[in-house]
């Protein structure tokens, strides 16, 4: 007689689920032995719970698939609340089973009792307790709709003496509906945003990663109106290449015109993004189009909202537009994001291949010539950040995963795991900090035993750098930032990985080519300066007041990489030059 356990690895395979990552361990005993006799389906052992959630996270985010993971009963499904309000935060697709003490105990305070259908309410769709077994199959179909359906997380949490028992029902079949939906919005507000676009002299365009599969549709709107466009971090992947309109990034990460845009157009148009930083926003003359509604005017004041996919949107606005003739501000903000990064490209790049330590913008510039058109990028939380968004040229192939709303330190190796798992034949390049991976360094090991050839490139410079900034920004001497320096390479050989140790900028070129031309996992490991850092476009008079007071270096802000080559080659677009 098939048992819970069974039954439940059974609708996860009929589900397209192809892996588990989590550590073994007493109450999920029987769900990982009915993995092991299961075809189809595998269980990926990892070293923290954590990287379980985050390789998930990753995996459901490449392939726009379920992905799932595990953690035993108490501490073991504890361990993977971080990684899962990462998920859930960027919308990935993740079924979590959170194993319980046997279901007799619960309640007595028996060893390693927790509640967790209590703890991951915050960070889920769903979360139930799968308690008897005539509740299956119909709450694991439950909760597999649930995430795939609402792009989020759900837990279902199971007791393992649960999970040993004889199932009730039979399975049947059934399989999970994920498609994500188009939705066109109503004629009312179709037409409302022409009048306001036919209405305005100067628009702007600023999008998020909710114009995924909207970039041409943005490319005729921002034609059609002589807009620029700009966009927010998780936007850069999907509208920064082949855009004649680009004028950079905003926010805390940003380079270029893209605040000055923004607060000189007479229409804002926010096309999905959820962008967080209300201080960036002009919070007036703004409109927004997004297909979540809890999104709407939730960062700024609106003059009016448009619920529904961006390109469906912009699709149903276009015929009703009149076409612009007048360029003078698309022109003045193109040539002025062109000046911006022009009046930092010499700072960031004069004799950066003869000093010592190393600029990590020179690293991250020498990265994106050498990774591979279609690679995968995961970033870690700080300055990689930055020098992701400023460095790595998007294509419309490349891929960039981080935890980009949540803002979670070590998440670049984990969600590396997951990445490459979702294809082993893909580039897969983590962009960490040494911060990041001394946090989960044991999941180096997890790419030794998968043989996963993930590459990770190292920014080590001894240091909190995104934390130091803020401390000198706010005037306060960085404190508690700065600590002893760590032979990574050493670490990862002792571990059985390729490595290399980079401290001269004539070696990193070579250095990355060797790593990436090398089989199996690969760390480089790169000596950086721990006083590269980096301001934003746009700060207040008391924010550079108090770095002043704090720091005697010049700390550049703007960012250059291969944009400077967009900016300059965007301004052929200019009638008359």
């Amino acid at each position: 007689m098939p048992t819970v356990a069974d039954q439940f690895i059974e609708i996860l395979v009929e589900a397209g689920v192809r892996r588990i990552y989590g550590i073994v361990g007493d109450s999920l005993n029987p769900v990982v032995d009915a993995v092991r006799r299961t075809d189809g389906i595998e269980w990926v052992h990892v070293r923290h719970e954590e990287a379980a959630a985050f390789a998930a996270a990753a995996e459901a985010q490449i392939t726009g698939r379920l992905a799932v993971c595990a953690g035993s009963c108490g501490p073991g499904n504890l361990h993977l609340i971080n990684g899962l309000f990462d998920a859930h935060r960027s919308g990935a697709p993740v079924l979590a089973l959170a194993s319980q003490i046997p279901s007799a105990q619960i309640g007595t305070g028996f060893f390693q009792e927790t509640h967790p259908e209590r703890m991951f309410n915050e960070c889920s769709h769903l979360c139930e307790v799968l308690s008897h077994p005539e509740q299956m199959p119909r709450l694991l179909r439950s909760a597999l709709q649930t995430a795939a359906g609402r792009r989020g997380v759900s837990v279902l949490v199971m007791p393992g003496d649960v999970a040993e028992r004889s199932t009730a029902n039979p399975t049947g079949e059934g399989r999970v509906h994920c498609e994500p939906p188009s939705v066109v919005p109503p004629e009312s507000q179709v037409l409302q945003l022409a009048r306001a676009l036919n209405s305005a002299d100067r628009v702007m365009l600023f999008c998020g990663a909710g114009a995924g599969r909207a970039h041409d549709e943005v490319m005729r709107l921002a034609e059609t109106l002589k807009a620029p466009v700009g966009h927010a971090l998780r936007g850069k992947e999907w509208i920064q290449y082949d855009n004649p309109f680009d004028v950079g990034m905003s926010g805390l990460l940003g380079y270029g015109a893209c605040h000055e845009a923004m607060h000189r157009a007479d229409l804002v148009v926010l096309l999905g993004t959820d962008f967080p930083y209300d201080n960036f926003l002009p919070q007036a003359n703004t409109v927004q189009v997004d297909i979540e509604p809890a999104h709407l005017a939730r960062r700024t004041v609106l003059d009016f909202a448009v619920q529904g996919d961006v390109a469906e949107t912009v699709r149903a606005v276009l015929p009703h537009l009149n076409t612009k003739t007048d360029r003078e501000f698309l022109d003045r903000m193109l040539r002025e994001h062109a000046e911006i990064l022009e009046r930092v490209v010499e700072a960031y790049t004069r004799d950066v291949e003869t000093q010592v330590p190393i600029h990590p913008e020179y690293v991250a510039d020498v990265l994106d010539d050498v990774a591979a058109e279609d690679a995968v990028f995961t970033v870690d939380t700080g300055m990689c950040n930055v020098w992701s968004a400023r460095y790595v040229t998007p294509n419309g192939r490349r891929r960039m995963i981080g935890s980009f709303i949540h803002g979670s330190m070590a998440n670049a190796l984990p969600h590396a795991i997951g990445a490459q798992f979702a294809d082993r034949d893909r580039q897969v390049v983590a962009m960490a900090g040494d911060g990041g991976l001394s946090m989960l360094l044991g999941e180096l090991l997890t790419l030794r035993t998968h043989e996963l050839p993930v590459k990770v490139v190292l920014f080590n410079n001894a240091s909190l750098g995104m934390v130091k900034l803020e401390m000198l920004v706010d005037g306060m001497p960085d404190h508690g930032t700065d600590h002893e320096p760590v032979d990574f390479a050493a670490l990862a050989g002792a571990l059985g990985l390729y490595s290399v140790r980079v401290s001269r900028p004539d070696e990193v070129r070579v250095a990355l080519h060797d790593a990436f031309s090398h089989p199996g996992p690969a760390v480089v490991d790169v000596v950086t300066d721990p006083n590269a850092l980096s301001l934003p476009p746009h700060i207040t008079g008391a924010q550079v007041k108090g770095f002043a007071l704090a720091v005697s270096r010049t700390v550049l802000s703007g960012g250059v990489g291969k944009m400077i080559r967009l900016a300059r080659s965007n301004l052929r677009n200019i009638p008359g030059r």
